[in-house]
């Protein structure tokens, strides 16, 4: 008689990602004197990966990425310095989310909606990943 032995142990391979969707700031930003004078609005949608081999809990904030405290620290960034080009405010943002270990990958999304009247918005399209 032959013996079959199941595996019991499940596993998984998944990916988990912070998201900050369509937050959209009035601030400075441009190369031109106009954009210099007067705030513009910038729509910024933000995907953060992390390392999904910890385990998130709600006993140890350590373990996961705090998107309101992302958010705010966006906020004090674009109100601390006028950013010339969005390419250079992507870096800026990369910056802030990679000083967290957990954080394996980055996609920002930066589009100034009032620019180009015959558009919805224009902008850049970054993503960065830890080596």
């Amino acid at each position: 008689m032959k013996i079959i032995k199941f595996k019991t142990k499940e596993q998984f391979k998944y990916k988990r990602k912070v998201i900050i969707k369509n937050l959209i700031l009035n601030i400075f930003i441009g190369i031109h004197d106009f954009e210099k004078k007067k705030k513009q609005k910038v729509r910024f949608n933000i995907d953060v990966e992390t390392n999904s081999n910890i385990k998130p809990s709600n006993k140890d904030f350590s373990t996961i990425i705090n998107y309101e405290t992302l958010v705010d620290k966006i906020k004090t960034l674009v109100k601390k310095q006028h950013h010339e080009l969005l390419e250079e405010l992507a870096e800026n943002i990369f910056k802030i989310i990679f000083q967290s270990k957990l954080v394996k990958k980055v996609n920002v999304k930066l589009e100034k909606l009032q620019i180009i009247k015959e558009t919805e918005s224009v902008g850049v399209d970054v993503t960065k990943n830890r080596l």
